[in-house]
């Protein structure tokens, strides 16, 4: 897709609620706005879900999945097919939804391209599953016979963030849909827009009334109501570890539901002195500033051995500092803004305690331009662990430097959080490499790479970046309950 392709102004078409296939506004009659990031100004106001709204698709739910009903009784090739002709339909309508995704999230529109065709990948690759799902016949003592059944396990809530809205939508869809759940889907508030045109996507692609239902809201009250509600029978959660624990805690006084929390990190990449320093520094820069930084495994811990240390700071500024800013949607910007005011201030804040703490700037460090919420790429040398840089979760355009000596010395400090997401190396060493990847305490481990997350491939973290996986067969798993059935073989008559 080229230049002519992006739409600066496309069509707002869908702000409503849907449940049951149908567009509906919330009963409380509240409403709330949504912001373009780049300018700062509103594009629209949405319908605002809460309980109540909850409660409505919950039902519609419950009740597609019935057993009896369409979705229930549906071959499970024919639910391959059908969420294909979702994918198809993305597919079409890929241009619109990728201005649409520019226009609501800020990020750059050749990102939105590389979104949206990692959704569709993960679409198919869950079709693809559909009527490859099953059980296992086990050899038991005694005059028995038994298998497993891998049965779906209900109603399924999910709460995707606003970082990348449609790839987390196909995440979390996916497997849910594949295994033969109903969803009812929150995305976030900063970027409810894609979410409810690929509800009119489902829809149009024949899902049956009330197996997707999407609730745009807020997470103290949409949010939590999914979590509370006792006929949910699953949460699928991506945002702050503060936010997990609070469903986690939900999640208890309701039914102890199943839950999937993906909760965020603060990853290391680990550069040796065996690197080639201008391809370390590649790799090291696209894995802290790609979205803007605003991306839960990005490696924003970046260990450098301290024979190389100074040539790398150097080479990184240099590298930063030529990042492409501005609008998102020329095909020569790298860079847009942070999703909005709140995640401004909070990256700004953080800038301002690692300058505090001892850390030197090396570049940005500012706000570029005068409206949005553009921040300059910015990067930081002679970073401490103690720092808050070090420590908190940024989730901005901040690069943070460190040095370090030996092996054992760097594993130890990587481990030394309570995150546990992603994590890379950069070595021509395979044996460094290896002992790293079993060293570290990670969910993924890139080596000469970096977030190279596929849809074969799971995804989820250790430790406070959460439980469970997504992605890959194992994405499958949470999405499944398995039934035991033994069966007494009766004895020959004598």
């Amino acid at each position: 897709m080229g230049p002519d392709s992006r739409n600066r102004n496309p069509e707002i078409k869908y702000t409503k609620i849907f449940i049951n296939n149908e567009w509906c506004d919330s009963v409380s009659g509240k409403t709330f706005q949504t912001y373009n990031p780049a300018t700062g100004q509103k594009l629209c106001v949405v319908q605002e879900g809460d309980k109540e709204d909850v409660d409505k698709a919950v039902k519609a739910a419950r009740e597609a999945f019935k057993l009896g009903s369409p979705w229930r009784t549906m071959d499970a090739s024919t639910r391959g097919q059908l969420i294909n002709k979702f994918a198809d339909l993305v597919q079409r309508d890929i241009e619109y939804l990728c201005s649409l995704e520019t226009l609501n999230n800020g990020k750059p529109y050749n990102e939105s391209v590389l979104d949206m065709e990692g959704a569709i990948s993960t679409i198919r690759y869950y079709a693809g599953w559909c009527d490859k799902i099953h059980g296992k016949t086990i050899p038991i003592d005694g005059d028995f016979f038994s298998f497993t059944r891998m049965e779906p396990i209900g109603v399924c809530g999910q709460i995707i963030p606003w970082n990348y809205p449609v790839v987390m939508l196909s995440w979390k869809l996916g497997p849910a849909l594949a295994t033969g759940n109903t969803v009812i889907l929150k995305p976030a508030e900063q970027t409810p827009l894609t979410a409810l045109y690929c509800a009119s996507l489902l829809k149009e692609a024949g899902f049956p009334p009330g197996v997707v239902n999407i609730i745009p809201g807020y997470g103290p009250t949409a949010g939590a109501a999914i979590a509370e509600h006792p006929d949910v029978d699953k949460v699928a959660f991506t945002g702050s570890t503060e936010v997990g624990k609070l469903i986690q805690q939900a999640a208890g006084r309701s039914n102890t539901k199943r839950l999937t929390l993906e909760m965020g990190g603060k990853s290391p990449l680990i550069v040796f002195d065996d690197a080639d320093v201008d391809k370390a520094v590649e790799i090291a820069h696209q894995a802290l500033f790609a979205n803007m930084g605003q991306c839960c495994c990005a490696g924003t811990r970046t260990f450098v051995h301290e024979s190389i240390y100074d040539e790398f700071v150097k080479k990184s500024t240099e590298r930063a500092s030529k990042r492409v800013l501005g609008d998102p949607y020329d095909e020569k910007t790298e860079h847009g803004p942070q999703v909005d005011q709140e995640q401004f201030d909070k990256i700004m804040n953080l800038i301002e305690s690692g300058k505090k703490e001892g850390a030197i700037i090396q570049c940005g460090g500012k706000r570029f331009g005068s409206e949005g919420y553009f921040i300059q790429p910015t990067v930081f040398s002679d970073v401490q662990d103690y720092m808050r840089i070090a420590k908190e979760e940024i989730f901005g355009p901040v690069q943070q430097i460190l040095k370090f000596k030996t092996m054992e010395e760097v594993i130890q400090r990587a481990n030394n959080t309570h995150y546990g997401l992603g994590s890379g190396i950069v070595t021509e060493n395979i044996d460094k490499a290896l002992m790293f990847a079993q060293s570290v305490q990670a969910g993924s481990v890139w080596v000469n790479c970096y977030d190279a997350t596929m849809a074969q491939t799971p995804f989820g973290g250790f430790k406070m970046s959460g439980q469970g996986r997504e992605l890959g067969e194992d994405g499958l798993k949470e999405y499944l309950e398995v039934k035991t059935i033994t069966i007494k073989i009766p004895k020959k008559n004598s």
